[in-house]
């Protein structure tokens, strides 16, 4: 009988120390969620030879509407029809200076939400983080280099 109460409180006991170890380590992990970061590809900016004639090209073989700042692809987010995003696609000039410190013939513009508070938790990361966040009427933006020394833009798009 003594046996069955000493198994039945060791039981017991591990049950709720597990139960409490848990508790505290649930208790942390929440306090450390990782916050939503990028939410979709906001651009692809690429160099080339000849801005004008490539958005030309494209116009012409691949029907797109392009403009000075190259094509905007609008899309909705989801279902509803009211919560409306876009993709940018722009040519820029083989030597333009945007891209530095990069050398890479390409940049990718991420949307993200919160981009002040990302930013803070990107340095607290590591990671280089190129300039202040800018904002303009049309949204937020910060530029960073991943482990490769690539360029990237984050943009947080304008509340609408």
């Amino acid at each position: 009988m003594i046996k069955n109460v000493a198994v039945i409180l060791a039981l017991a006991t591990s049950f709720g120390s597990g139960f409490a170890f848990k508790s505290v380590l649930t208790k942390s992990n929440q306090n450390n969620i990782k916050m939503k970061r990028v939410t979709g590809i906001g651009g692809i900016f690429f160099k080339c030879n000849d801005p004008e004639k490539m958005r030309e090209w494209y116009k012409t073989h691949l029907g797109f509407d392009v403009s000075p700042y190259g094509a905007k692809f609008d899309w909705h987010h989801g279902t509803d029809t009211t919560n409306k995003g876009y993709t940018l696609w722009t040519p820029f000039a083989e030597k333009t200076k945007y891209f530095e410190p990069s050398t890479k013939d390409f940049m990718i513009n991420y949307r993200v939400e919160n981009l002040e508070a990302l930013v803070e938790e990107l340095k607290k990361e590591g990671v280089t983080v190129l300039d202040k966040v800018e904002t303009y009427e049309y949204g937020k933006f910060a530029h960073i280099l991943d482990m490769e020394g690539n360029k990237i833009e984050l943009f947080e798009p304008a509340e609408k």
